[in-house]
């Protein structure tokens, strides 16, 4: 599997840690969007689409199924933010 493109939309928001939302294209052929970058406590990371349950928690709709193909999303989106950023 190849990340072969990332966009990312930067988000201007006062008090917010979101700051800003990604959508990435695996394979050329498989797109997912919605991917929020949050800046947290100890630096940046992504935090994959999901939505509300029934029970008010929240469930990933998509997401990698191990360390290592996150931490690959993580750097791709993360490197393109900071393009974005300057």
């Amino acid at each position: 599997m190849e990340i072969t493109s990332v966009n990312v939309r930067r988000i201007d928001k006062e008090n917010s840690r979101m700051k800003g939302i990604a959508s990435v294209l695996l394979d050329d052929c498989f797109a997912i969007h919605d991917i929020r970058i949050i800046e947290g406590d100890n630096g940046m990371f992504i935090a994959m689409p999901s939505r509300k349950t029934a029970t008010g928690g929240y469930r990933d709709i998509a997401h990698p199924t191990n360390s290592e193909i996150r931490q690959m999303f993580e750097n791709e989106i993360l490197a393109e933010f900071e393009k974005v950023e300057q």
